[in-house]
């Protein structure tokens, strides 16, 4: 039985904000953390598949919400697929009130999803993404990313990161051409998005379809706008429609048509003024706040951070180094770290969203983040995270050390990958991981699902019958190599946190492994302190014991200052 549309979004403020500096900007996290590998879901005409869907899912919606059950149903996708989509979902949410993001594991399939929101998570699994780019200086990289690698010669002829190689190392697309591309398809498609949402009014025919307030507000699943370093909270208040409406009766909806127009025609002005943004750096005119430029260093990269919450801090190019950034810097922000080569990285802080792409022979620690991470196209690297949920898409050799809430998600062409508990802490651990909603109770860090070899969002041609073909799935690392990464003290001269252990329980195997480990080291302590030595033997003893440990430092590629 159909449910009358019930809107549980937190009321928006009936007063809109005139300003004539408003500019569109599309929300990057659906396009970046809420694309799925699941054929199902990819449609080649999405409106039209999706009409009937959206029929069949209310009919059984309860409030307007559907649970996993009748997406299950209604998609003709596995239970563990429907429960995928409704985490996915509620990661990448505009709404932070929405039952969805708040409710518990056990709660997801249950509580569901807004329909308005799946049907636009659903309709943009048919976003291509943009290509990567090649570094406009491919030469000055070319000592620390090498063109060929010894994977190469083994993988498939389908691998898409095989592709998207050529002589130089590709890099990740600039925020202005991300937001270009997004903001087309936008363009492309909102008439069908606007439509999608939208009820019958008086009369017959597309030209009679209206639109309340509270479904234009689900369109801010979508876009934004924001107005010199902040964001209207809300697309109402952006919005010329609802201006003179009383906050005590329900608003008039208005005609779909006007709301498509309205939308047009700020992204045709958004998409123009990125044009004259990019061709004036083709053009050699610099800009200090560009993100786009190739960071000289990694004290450098981490200046270039915006005013707002709208773009991530960008960390680029750090190569042969370690680096460190606390809550202070980063707190609430999300984060790219982007080809970044043989160093260590410590971002020790409560993020939201948190992207590492086309790393090598690194070592990558973050602090909590607390809605999504994605590692994607990277070498040799170590990353130790607490999270919600990660995705791994396109790697090789690379070990993943998780204390996770969700199924590790792996997509795309993957090699030798090893996941493992979470295995450090830092003082102000668990003070961020309460702080972004993560619960060290649960840890799903072996239970990781593996999708499509091929990724059907890319913008690659693949051979007929490889989307059918399942990504490598990761393996678990032996108890017995198994060791506690050990975070230096960066917080020196500052008020230390309460966190004195890995907050994450161990399972019996690797625990037992931690206990003979720290048993074998309290027995070499003991036996030093019992030693009779003369002072300066003890210092030369001392001395060696230092050395010893730096070059175990950097065999591990753990390079740092001393």
């Amino acid at each position: 039985m159909t449910e009358e549309l019930i809107d549980q979004s937190p009321p928006p403020d009936p007063d809109p904000i005139q300003s004539p500096n408003l500019v569109i900007h599309p929300r990057r996290v659906p396009f970046e953390h809420g694309l799925l590998p699941i054929q199902k879901l990819v449609f080649t005409d999405p409106i039209q598949t999706l009409a009937p869907i959206k029929q069949k899912l209310a009919a059984s919606a309860t409030n307007n919400r559907v649970g996993s059950a009748a997406i299950s149903d209604a998609l003709s996708i596995s239970n563990d697929h429907a429960r995928l989509v409704l985490e996915t979902l509620g990661s990448v949410l505009h709404c932070e009130t929405d039952p969805l993001v708040l409710a518990k594991p056990e709660e997801v399939d249950s509580v569901g999803a807004d329909l308005r929101d799946l049907l636009l998570f659903l309709f943009i699994q048919s976003y291509k993404k943009l290509l990567p780019r090649t570094h406009k200086d491919s030469a000055s990289v070319a000592d620390v990313w090498p063109s060929t690698s010894a994977f190469d010669g083994y993988l498939s002829a389908l691998s898409p990161i095989q592709l998207v190689r050529s002589n130089s190392r590709r890099f990740m697309p600039s925020p202005a051409d991300e937001e270009a591309h997004q903001l087309s398809y936008l363009q492309k498609h909102i008439a069908n998005i606007v439509a999608l949402l939208a009820e019958p009014g008086e009369g017959e025919g597309d030209e009679s379809l209206v639109l309340s307030m509270g479904s234009l507000e689900h369109i801010g699943f979508l876009v934004h706008y924001g107005d010199k370093g902040f964001d209207v909270p809300s697309l109402s208040q952006a919005s010329p429609f609802f201006a003179n409406s009383d906050s005590n009766m329900p608003a008039v909806p208005v005609p779909a048509s006007q709301v498509n127009d309205w939308l047009l025609k700020d992204i045709a002005s958004a998409l123009e003024s990125i044009s004259d943004r990019i061709s004036g750096k083709e053009n050699g005119a610099s800009n200090a706040s560009d993100q786009d430029a190739a960071m000289a260093n990694s004290f450098g990269a981490l200046n270039k951070v915006s005013s707002n919450d709208r773009g991530p801090c960008i960390i680029e190019g750090v190569s042969k180094t370690s680096l460190f950034k606390q809550a202070s810097d980063l707190k609430g922000r999300s984060v790219k770290v982007a080809n970044c080569h043989d160093s260590v990285i410590y971002l020790l802080a409560p993020l939201r969203y948190a992207t590492v792409y086309g790393c090598s022979d690194s070592t990558i620690v973050l602090g909590a983040a607390g809605k999504a991470v994605r590692v994607e196209h990277c070498e040799r690297v170590h990353v130790i995270v607490a999270t919600k949920r990660i995705c791994i898409a396109n790697c090789r050799e690379c070990v993943f050390f998780l204390g996770v809430n969700q199924r590790p998600l792996i997509v795309g062409d993957n090699h030798k990958l090893q996941v493992a508990p979470y295995n450090t802490f830092y003082s102000h651990l668990e003070e961020h991981i309460t702080e972004v909603g993560i619960q060290p109770t649960i840890n799903k860090w072996n239970e990781s699902l593996a999708l499509g070899a091929v990724d059907p969002h890319d913008s690659l041609s693949h051979p007929t019958g490889a989307s059918d073909k399942q990504s490598e799935p990761a393996s678990c690392v032996d108890p017995d190599q198994f060791t506690t990464f050990l975070i230096p003290n960066w917080f020196e001269g500052e008020a230390l946190g309460s966190t004195k252990d890995n907050p994450f329980p161990l399972p019996d195997a690797y625990k037992a492994v931690q206990q003979t480990n720290l048993k074998n080291l309290e027995e070499t302590r003991q036996s030093l302190r019992e030693t009779s030595l003369e002072e300066n033997r003890k210092r030369e003893l001392t001395t060696a014991f230092h050395m010893h440990f730096k070059d175990w430092l950097y065999g591990n590629q753990i390079k740092s200052t001393f």
